[in-house]
């Protein structure tokens, strides 16, 4: 039986490689929709991208949604810096011609979710958690619909990827980080302590480079822009591939190591905001509300992922 998806997302580099291993695997998928958001780069950058992405991997049938343009109460930042102008350095950026859906991608959501059994649609956010939240807050009857939340977003021992102590996602919209992590269903972390942990180092570059298919070849290119940054921002190895992970995951669970925890955010605090307060030793007793992954089988990770690129073949 395949597993319900609907990825969340703000296409974005790594964004990019998870959507290759996702669209590779619909065998074991039945992806409902793709669904941008604002982070990365602008709203409008972000949908389109998305959909350059299925028409590069020939999905064309999967749907195209575009959800919020701006955090619940904060300014929008983004990240070009790390992942260029227009938001996909590496590949030709292009209008494509694959139709964006004229549904909002938050009306999608719920819409989709009501339309469903309880506990059997997975949600897979890789940016800024604006869209669930918002579908949360609007119809709190979609909860029960959903299976899992498996996300990228946070930090703890790392520390954080764009001020100090926050990760990009949970600083970008934290009051939608908030909303999600007490919505009491399901939910795995995949945070910078793991996403650290599988770098694309010039050894996987060269493996990538050798898979025989376009897709792979866009996954070099990309993974060769998104590197160079990161090792030059860094010092290490290679780029972190922080949104495979989810996907990694759905594909491959025994890869990851979790423990369950409370998970809180930082919402409001000027010097703090985004910050992920994880009680990973449970020292209080508060609600274990999070799957938190703290390590990966980083080899096993990438043959993991060169298998997927390998089905373009």
């Amino acid at each position: 039986m395949t597993r319900k998806l609907i990825l969340d997302c703000d296409p974005g580099q790594d964004d990019a490689i998870s959507l290759f291993m996702a669209f590779a695997a619909r065998d074991r998928f039945d992806i409902l929709g793709v669904i941008a958001v604002a982070g990365n780069t602008s709203l409008e950058k972000t949908h389109r991208n998305a959909r350059i992405l299925c028409e590069l991997t020939q999905h064309t049938d999967i749907r195209v949604y575009a959800g919020c343009d701006a955090p619940l109460h904060h300014p929008l930042a983004t990240a070009e810096e790390v992942h260029g102008r227009e938001g996909l350095d590496g590949i030709e950026i292009y209008t494509p011609q694959m139709p964006l859906q004229t549904q909002h991608g938050v009306d999608f959501l719920i819409d989709t979710l009501l339309g469903s059994e309880d506990e059997t649609i997975t949600i897979v956010p890789t940016g800024p958690l604006t869209n669930l939240a918002t579908a949360l807050t609007r119809q709190p009857k979609i909860a029960p619909k959903i299976k899992e939340i498996v996300l990228m977003g946070g930090a703890y021992r790392e520390g954080g990827n764009i001020t100090p102590s926050a990760e990009f996602n949970f600083y970008v919209d934290p009051h939608a980080a908030q909303i999600v992590l007490e919505c009491e269903r399901p939910i795995t972390v995949f945070g910078l302590d793991v996403t650290h942990q599988v770098l694309s180092s010039p050894d996987i570059l060269a493996r990538i480079k050798s898979i025989n298919n376009k897709v792979a070849q866009a996954a070099h290119q990309i993974l060769q822009d998104y590197s160079r940054f990161e090792i030059d921002r860094y010092g290490i190895d290679g780029g972190p591939l922080h949104d495979p992970c989810t996907m990694a995951y759905l594909l491959q669970e025994d890869l990851f190591e979790f423990k369950q925890c409370n998970l809180r955010v930082e919402a409001d605090s000027p010097l703090a905001r985004g910050h992920c307060v994880l009680d990973f030793w449970n020292t209080k007793p508060l609600p274990k509300n999070v799957k938190w992954a703290h390590h990966v089988n980083h080899e096993k990770f990438f043959d993991l992922l060169i298998t997927q690129l390998e089905k373009y073949s």
